[in-house]
């Protein structure tokens, strides 16, 4: 699933962040909190551990200028956004559903990337993500009423906010990254998207700064699986890829949450689910395998650090 530009190496590291990231979505749902103390807890609890990754690579390499500065306090606001209403989404329609649906990514970074960046869209990518959305409604329940949760519908139209926010923050998460300093980059997101979420979180079904033990210990595994490794992962190595080939990657999140929370919460998708799943993991193989993306003079590149933020 790798162009000439996306070496095979960067493919599979991101590939692993992905299903790291899957893991999340099962532990948040065990951990049975709000949105606001999941968001606010995952993002605190990992600090520590990026504090010690951003202060070696600034060691090795030179501080981040105010622009990529400011990009990342940027791409943690919306990561916020995602992590508020994808939480949510949770409780609503299921740990593995919620996931499914917020993948409506594979076609939101791929049209920022062009849109912005003129970066290309390669037309095998193109004609596959029908495919991949007619996967991801299949597996979301939308079909056959397989959805689990309290609140369905709303639900559905939360993980699609939440999809919008998250689209925005995994284009900037990989410009941020193509500095050349992804640590201090995702340090600074994380650190924003804590605040954000502390803030917001606040205002809307507020935040519980004493959960207790067993909520705790459930978002440790959130920040240590999903943010520490998972997302840090695929900050790393998304700069290293052409953006549909990122974003197809990325599909693995949602396939692995699926049968997580089948086998750990119990959710038993139906004949249609499983179908879904798999035109999910077939779309996104064919859809990256052997494309020639390729990055224009105007896409964010080291050839013109000074363009770096939009």
């Amino acid at each position: 699933m790798t162009a000439d530009n996306a070496p095979p190496r960067a493919a599979a590291w991101l590939a692993a962040g992905a299903l790291f990231v899957s893991v999340s979505s099962v532990l948040l749902d065990l951990a049975g909190t709000t949105p606001g103390t999941a968001s606010f807890y995952r993002c605190v609890l990992s600090v520590p551990f990026l504090a010690v990754a951003a202060y070696l690579e600034r060691r090795r390499r030179r501080t981040l200028r105010r622009d990529e500065l400011l990009l990342g306090l940027l791409a943690g606001a919306f990561f916020a956004g995602d992590m508020l209403l994808w939480t949510r989404a949770i409780e609503e329609v299921g740990a593995g559903l919620s996931t499914v649906v917020v993948n409506v990514q594979v076609i939101g970074v791929p049209l920022l990337a062009w849109a912005i960046d003129r970066e290309t869209v390669p037309r095998r990518f193109l004609a596959w993500v029908p495919v991949m959305i007619l996967g991801v409604a299949l597996t979301a329940g939308l079909v056959d009423g397989g959805a689990a949760g309290t609140d369905p519908v709303w639900g559905t139209i939360h993980a699609v906010l939440a999809a919008a926010c998250y689209s925005v923050f995994l284009y900037l998460l990989r410009r941020t990254g193509m500095g050349g300093r992804p640590l201090q980059n995702y340090f600074v997101v994380i650190a924003s998207a804590g605040v954000v979420s502390l803030i917001a979180g606040w205002l809307w079904r507020g935040v519980d700064l004493a959960p207790g033990f067993r909520v705790i210990g459930w978002l440790i595994g959130v920040a240590l699986a999903g943010t520490v490794v998972g997302w840090l992962l695929v900050a790393t190595y998304s700069p290293h890829l052409p953006s549909h080939v990122g974003a197809a990657l990325l599909m693995l999140t949602p396939v692995g949450a699926l049968v997580l929370s089948s086998v750990v919460l119990h959710e038993r998708p139906t004949l249609l689910q499983l179908s879904g799943c798999v035109l999910i993991l077939v779309g996104a193989y064919l859809s990256g395998n052997r494309l020639r993306g390729r990055r224009t003079g105007r896409a964010p590149g080291r050839r013109h650090p000074a363009r770096e933020c939009p």
